[in-house]
């Protein structure tokens, strides 16, 4: 029975370009488990966009001289140029610039205020004399008071996760001059978290069996340590949602209350363009619909907390807006696998110091299956890792190119020459034959359910172990001299390894999409494994906006093992990786900034 699966991805700022920290944090996570999921024959909604509001984008416009709506539309254009070279299939990826999503994130707001969710109060926010104008929580950094970091944000520290009161952060200075701002009064929506606190952890204690520690660690654990309050949803702003209360202007939406809201509203935008304007219904009210949220470990206070809180306390206020059953709570997330970061040559990746590895530049020089398999293998999903060029290089030579991608073309090459291009017949097959074609079979449910937990280092892993057992079958079997005796014999080997590599492209599908569409051409298959991603204009009465989408029709790949049939017309083939020179490693490093 096929499963109405939700992959909700981090929301990147259109502030600045993509590195592999971010790349391995959340989006190649998502892509993976959603291919996994549509192999399996689940209908996916995969949805994001670009977070065009909020002050990490009027930061770097005022740096640069622009308009934010400038600096949006720069980044947003190389995000997708980004996605769509590395492959991430994106059911709808969009924007928060977009009238959808200011009336999605209005209503959810105006849900919250029917249902008493919401109270104003005036306090005390940084104001900078310098500038004459309030300080936004991110124009304003300090020493944190909780771990002692000296470069917090007034919103979260980066060190401890913290979600902080940016008026008592310790030394603040703004982040625009270095001046030291002053607290002003001035008034704002607050979201009463304490109102809905029990629900909240009712929510997560129904998750605690399976959810990640630092998830819980980071929303469960600080509850229950410290509770929740009353948190402030709107900022004195020009550049975001406007506060949809008359008597309210010059105010909007904060960033962290409405972007959330996107993976909601790019459900809607998406059945809209696919012309079913309801059909985003079958992820958000339906209540056996499953919703995984991939995002990096700083974010998981905004999605593990007050993301849910939004969604129980706009109820069925929203749906009486935009769905036709008014009585369905719209879905809560079911799991949020937050990973933690990615480190670079052993220190803390730094872009404004080109301390990076940055996804664009990356591929201008190597393929972006083997940016997908270091970044998988290397993947941060229970603690920090590294980024290293030598390493890189190691898995590239060691591991793809030496066991994967020389099995596949030895193989294959062998049986286009000696089989005239055709799969061989194998005649009967022998126990050894059985045994490696078992072994790969059992693989489907053991990587399957690896990645449907998500844990894709080791379904990575398990795949690469099973490619190295049928090197092993292949060097015990040995058809290259076997065929001088008994090209019977060899043909059973053959069709065998055929099979075991036929098997084992989709299980490396989800990882390497790029490579196994390749070798399921050179297999003989005339449909692909997926379908096809574009890129598309939209209209809407704020302008024009380009989006991603991808198109899931014409894939023909199924989660099970092969059945190659023999006499199958093969093509001629070549090798799916190409192995890297020891002097790139020194030539990376040399492009590196400093730490």
């Amino acid at each position: 029975m096929s499963n109405n699966i939700l992959v909700a991805v981090a929301w990147p700022y259109a502030n600045s370009q993509i590195h592999v920290g971010n790349i391995t944090g959340s989006y190649l996570p998502a892509d993976i488990f959603a291919r996994y999921h549509r192999l399996k024959g689940n209908r996916v909604l995969m949805v994001s966009g670009s977070d065009a509001h909020g002050t990490p984008v009027t930061v770097r416009a005022d740096a640069e001289g622009l308009k934010p709506l400038e600096v949006y539309q720069r980044y947003h254009a190389g995000f997708l140029d980004l996605f769509q070279q590395l492959g991430l299939t994106y059911d709808l990826f969009t924007s928060t610039h977009t009238q959808n999503h200011f009336k999605v994130a209005q209503s959810i707001f105006l849900a919250l205020m029917k249902n008493n969710f919401l109270f104003t109060e005036s306090t005390l926010q940084w104001y900078a004399p310098t500038q004459n104008r309030f300080l936004p929580d991110r124009y304003v950094e300090g020493t944190c008071y909780s771990c002692g970091y000296g470069n917090a944000r007034g919103d979260q520290c980066d060190n401890c996760g913290t979600l902080l009161d940016a008026t008592q952060l310790i030394d603040p200075r703004s982040k625009i001059d270095g001046s030291t701002p002053v607290l002003k009064e001035t008034k704002h929506y607050y979201l009463d978290l304490g109102k809905l606190q029990s629900d909240i952890v009712d929510f997560l204690q129904a998750r605690e069996s399976y959810w990640r520690s630092n998830v819980l660690r980071q929303s469960l654990g600080q509850i229950l340590a410290d509770g929740l309050h009353g948190r402030p949803i709107t900022r004195d702003l020009d550049w975001g949602i406007p506060v949809p209360v008359e008597g309210w202007e010059g105010k909007c939406l904060y960033v962290w209350f409405e972007a959330v809201i996107g993976y909601l509203s790019a459900a809607i935008e998406w059945a809209q363009i696919a012309g079913q304007p309801d059909a985003w219904q079958d992820w958000w009210n339906e209540p056996d619909a499953k919703a995984y949220y991939f995002i990096g470990k700083d974010n998981i206070p905004f999605h593990a907390v007050i993301w849910p809180a939004q969604l129980i306390g706009a109820g069925e206020w929203f749906n009486r807006i935009f769905a036709e059953h008014h009585d369905k709570q719209l879905t809560l997330p079911f799991d949020i696998p937050a990973n933690e970061f990615m480190n670079m040559e052993s220190k803390k990746i730094s872009g404004s110091r080109n301390w990076a590895v940055w996804g664009l530049d990356f591929l201008t020089r190597y393929d972006p299956d083997t940016l997908r398999y270091y970044l998988t293998a290397n993947m941060p999903e229970s603690k920090d890792t590294d980024w290293d060029w030598q390493d890189f290089l190691n898995r590239n030579n060691n591991e793809l190119v030496a066991t994967w991608g020389n099995l596949a073309n030895r193989v294959l090459s062998f049986a286009y020459k000696h089989w005239q291009g055709l799969v061989p017949n194998p005649g009967e097959l022998r126990p050894a034959d059985v045994q490696i074609l078992a072994s790969i079979e059992a693989g489907f449910e053991k990587v399957g359910t690896h990645i449907e937990s998500v844990h894709l280092r080791a379904a990575l892993f398990e795949t690469m172990a099973l490619a190295t057992e049928v090197n092993k079958y292949l060097d015990t079997a040995a058809p290259w001299f076997e065929i001088k005796q008994d090209k019977t014999a060899a043909a059973t080997t053959i069709y065998t390894a055929l099979r075991a590599i036929d098997s084992l492209k989709i299980l490396m599908a989800p990882f390497l999409p790029f490579t196994s569409e390749r070798l399921h051409a050179y297999l003989g298959y005339t449909q692909p494994l997926f379908g096809e991603q574009f890129m598309e204009t939209q209209q809407d009465s704020l302008g024009e906006h380009d989006v991603l989408r991808y198109q899931d029709g014409h894939g023909s790949g199924s989660w099970q093992a092969s059945q190659l049939p023999s006499g199958q017309v093969l093509q001629q083939p070549a090798p799916l990786f190409r192995k890297l020179e020891e002097s790139i490693v020194a030539e990376e490093r040399a492009r590196l900034g400093t730490p």
